[in-house]
């Protein structure tokens, strides 16, 4: 299942970075996209959307609504 989320301070290609990182190193399986533009991330993986949240929150990123 596919968690998206709107994150409001994502700037450019090193947050990306920051953000598949932090993602894959707690959900190995995870498939991260993250747009940019839209500032959203989608991530495909077994992990919850709750621990999705708190691992972009302890990155340094804000979700829209959390």
């Amino acid at each position: 299942m596919a968690t998206k989320l709107k994150v409001t301070n994502i700037k450019g290609d090193d947050c990306v970075q920051k953000i598949t990182k932090s993602i894959q190193t707690m959900v190995s399986d995870a498939k991260v996209d993250v747009d940019v533009n839209a500032k959203t991330i989608t991530v495909e993986g077994s992990a919850s959307e709750e621990t999705i949240k708190q691992i972009v929150q302890s990155a340094g990123y804000t979700i829209e609504g959390y």
